[in-house]
C-alpha cells in the first residue's frame, strides 16, 4: 500500500508538480478560465429527468438530486384493479409478493451517501471497515424475486416499433428507440390522470386510481387481457426492476414477455441487481440512482442496524421490504 503512494513516481516528478502548483503568474500573463474537459457518461436511451417528478413522489429539499421515479402507488393501484385470474397469472410468474408491497419512499440522504461510497473498481461499497455489497441472497430476502433460472438477455433489435405496436398497441419515441412514454402507457391502463387532489389522503388517492384502472381493464380472458398483462408487466419492469432516470419506459425485454407462460422462468431478481450495479457505476457527477433503489435502503436497514435509519412496521415480515417504514429524513 505504501508503494502505491509511490516513491518510484514521486521524486523529481512529484517535485515538478509541487513547483507548478505554486508558480507565480508573470506580468501580462492571462488567466485561463476554461476548465479541463471531463468525460461525459450518458446512459443509452435515457432521457434527462424533467423538472417535476412522478405524481406520487414525495417532495423534499433534495428532490433535484434524487428522484424516486418509481410510481409505486400507480403500479399498486393497477395491480389491485386486475381481475382475479390475472393476479393468479402474476403469482405464477413470481411477482405476487413483490407487487403487494406497500408504498416505498426514498431515504435521500442514505442513498446519496451510498452512491458516494461506491467503488467502481471493486464493484462494491467501500466502508471504513471493509467492502460490502448486496448479494443475490439479499435480493431474494428483500424482494422475493427469483435469482435463478434463465438469464434476462436476448437479441437487441434495431427497432422495437413492431413488437410494441403488436403487443402493447403503443408507439416508441423514435425510429431506433425502445422507449415508450410513461403517460401513454399509464393511459392504456386507465390511470393517465394519476394526480393527488387538494386535501386528498393517500388511501382516497389509491382508491380512485384503482377504480379508474378497473373501468378500463378487460375482465374476461382473451386477447385484451393478454395486452393488459403485457402493458402492466412492461410498466413494472421498466419503472421498477430495470428503471431508468428518464420519464420513459424501456421495452427491450418485451420479446421475453411475448410468451406469457415463460415469463416466470427468468431470473428477474438477478437482472434487478445487475442493473442497479450498472447504475452505480456511472459518472460520479450523477447523484441519482436508476434502478430499484429500495433494495439498497433495506439492505442497509438489515445489514447495518446500528445506523438507526429504519422504523419498525412488521418485524417478522417476508420479504424484508415489508418490515420497515422508510425514513423520511432529507
Amino acid at each position: 500500500m505504501e508503494g502505491e503512494c509511490g516513491t518510484s513516481q514521486g521524486g523529481d516528478d512529484g517535485g515538478r508538480r509541487r513547483k507548478k502548483s505554486i508558480r507565480r503568474r508573470q506580468p501580462n500573463e492571462r488567466t485561463s478560465t476554461t476548465a479541463p474537459e471531463a468525460p461525459l457518461v450518458v446512459p443509452m436511451e435515457e432521457e434527462p429527468a424533467p423538472a417535476m417528478g412522478d405524481e406520487d413522489e414525495p417532495i423534499g429539499p433534495k428532490k433535484s438530486k434524487l428522484r424516486s421515479r418509481l410510481g409505486w402507488a400507480v403500479i399498486r393501484a393497477i395491480y389491485d384493479a386486475l381481475p382475479e385470474f390475472q393476479i393468479r397469472r402474476l403469482e405464477g410468474m413470481g411477482f405476487g409478493p413483490f407487487l403487494r408491497l406497500e408504498e416505498l419512499t426514498p431515504d435521500v440522504a442514505l442513498i446519496q451517501v451510498l452512491k458516494e461510497r461506491w467503488d467502481p473498481e471493486c464493484h462494491a461499497f467501500l466502508f471504513p471497515w471493509e467492502h460490502m455489497v448486496p448479494t443475490l441472497e439479499d435480493v431474494v430476502r428483500i424482494t422475493s424475486l427469483r435469482v435463478d433460472g434463465q438469464a434476462v438477455t436476448g437479441t437487441t433489435y434495431r427497432s422495437y416499433q413492431e413488437p410494441v405496436e403488436r403487443l402493447l398497441d403503443l408507439e416508441v419515441r423514435g425510429e431506433r428507440s425502445s422507449l415508450v412514454g410513461r403517460m401513454a402507457l399509464q393511459a392504456s391502463l386507465g390511470v393517465a390522470n394519476a394526480r393527488h387532489r387538494t386535501g386528498e389522503g393517500q388511501a382516497e388517492y389509491l382508491a380512485q386510481l384503482t377504480e379508474d384502472a378497473r373501468a378500463v381493464l378487460a375482465e374476461e380472458e382473451g386477447e385484451a387481457t393478454d395486452r393488459d398483462l403485457w402493458q402492466f408487466l412492461i410498466l413494472v419492469i421498466g419503472k421498477l426492476i430495470l428503471g431508468t432516470r428518464g420519464d420513459t419506459v424501456g421495452c427491450r425485454c418485451l420479446p421475453l414477455l411475448e410468451d406469457l407462460s415463460c415469463v416466470g422462468n427468468y431470473a428477474w431478481g438477478a437482472a434487478l441487481l445487475a442493473h442497479l450495479f450498472d447504475s452505480l457505476g456511472t459518472s460520479s457527477r450523477e447523484t441519482g440512482v436508476a434502478g430499484f433503489f429500495p433494495l439498497l435502503q433495506v439492505w442497509v436497514y438489515y445489514r447495518l442496524p446500528s445506523l438507526g435509519r429504519e422504523v419498525a412496521r412488521q418485524c417478522g415480515a417476508v420479504p424484508l421490504l415489508q418490515r420497515w417504514q422508510f425514513f423520511r429524513d432529507e
